[in-house]
């Protein structure tokens, strides 16, 4: 990356100090947050904020300046940063992608079962005489989207800033080129949340690992010659269009809730419909791990979203159920529920869920 100093380009800049690359990002506008030491994920809150698991909103930390809450705290303040990394140095660097315009495609190389082809593309039928040998990772169904789409595939696109992960994946870092419309981050964990099969998009509401950050797994290396994100291709945008990521904006959602209400109504074929979801995930407090938790919380949060869209369930009072199930479970990680519950919850807002003719 050039200029990862604040003036020029370090003579090894694809190992510069994470002040430096925190530094140099910060003066091409992109809000930066730290990362735990030897981590991808937000360095820990304070001891108070983890005691009382508490939301953003409101937190004194960030009044305070402290790094907390993750891309919450993220800041293009050269003064913050100066005395974050002066105090940790080790501490990796997290980019805000919505404060930066940014939208990351995370093209993810995880050895895991390739699903049946009809949830390689969702919405898109692959007729079966289309030939799938080697198809094993995001690197190939996003090339065979970008092939129905007669176009080249972002992963080999040199023109636009491309990290290599230390697990064998890539992120293709755009420039949103028409900030009034905002996408949303996906999880990829569920059917319909994903750009395709082990590609999922960093966006709003989420952050992406600055190049050159290490972790205990390997370094974020920077890949070919481009060191600046390059303008979002307009068929790609329509892809995430097409694929629910636009954030549809939702003015009266939380203000419209009478005062010292707790739980807003919900209506009673809505809640029946939610209700096992629900109890799926807060039975995964039983078992701390390998009860398919995020799977579990996805699903719920994007029927939540399907409900709502069709008038149901009330948005909020939905929010409020799936967070009090979700905090059940895995109450240590109450950020991480939350992207997992509003990410869901936006994709399926875009595809109504109807239930005429269910009981």
């Amino acid at each position: 990356m050039p200029g990862l100093g604040v003036t020029r380009e370090p003579a090894t800049a694809d190992q510069a100090a994470p002040h430096a690359v925190a530094r140099w990002c910060a003066m091409q506008g992109w809000p930066v947050h730290p990362l735990a030491p030897g981590r991808k994920t937000p360095a820990g809150n304070c001891k108070a904020c983890k005691g009382r698991q508490h939301p953003p909103a409101g937190c004194p930390c960030l009044s305070q300046g402290r790094p907390c809450h993750g891309f919450h705290a993220a800041t293009t303040d050269l003064a913050r940063i100066d005395a974050w990394w002066s105090r940790t140095p080790s501490w990796g660097v997290g980019v805000a992608c919505g404060g930066a315009d940014l939208i990351v495609i995370d093209v993810d190389a995880h050895s895991s079962a390739v699903p049946d082809r009809s949830l390689l593309l969702p919405g898109i039928a692959i007729h079966d005489t289309v030939d799938l040998r080697g198809l094993a990772s995001g690197f190939e169904t996003l090339a065979l989207l970008a092939a129905l789409r007669r176009q080249p595939s972002p992963a080999d696109d040199d023109s636009t800033l491309r990290v290599r992960t230390p697990s064998g994946g890539l992120h293709v870092w755009y420039r949103n080129p028409y900030p009034t419309i905002r996408f949303r981050c996906s999880t990829g964990s569920g059917r319909n949340a994903a750009l395709a099969w082990q590609v999922d998009v960093r966006a709003d509401g989420g952050y992406i690992v600055a190049p050159t950050t290490r972790t205990v797994q390997g370094t974020y290396v920077r890949e070919g010659p481009a060191r600046l994100p390059a303008p979002l291709p307009d068929w790609l945008g329509k892809e995430l269009v097409r694929t629910g990521h636009v954030i549809q904006p939702r003015p009266t959602r939380t203000r419209s809730a009478a005062p010292g209400r707790s739980r807003p109504r919900t209506t009673p074929n809505g809640h029946r419909v939610l209700a096992p979801l629900l109890l799926d995930v807060t039975e995964c407090a039983r078992t701390p791990e390998g009860a398919s938790f995020t799977a579990k919380l996805n699903k719920a949060a994007y029927t939540a979203g399907g409900l709502a869209a069709a008038g149901h369930l009330e948005p909020q009072a939905a929010r409020t159920l799936l967070l009090e199930a979700a905090e059940t479970a895995r109450p240590q990680q109450s950020f991480r529920n939350e992207r997992i519950v509003d990410d869901a919850f936006a994709a399926g807002s875009v595809r109504p869920f109807r239930l005429e003719g269910k009981s």
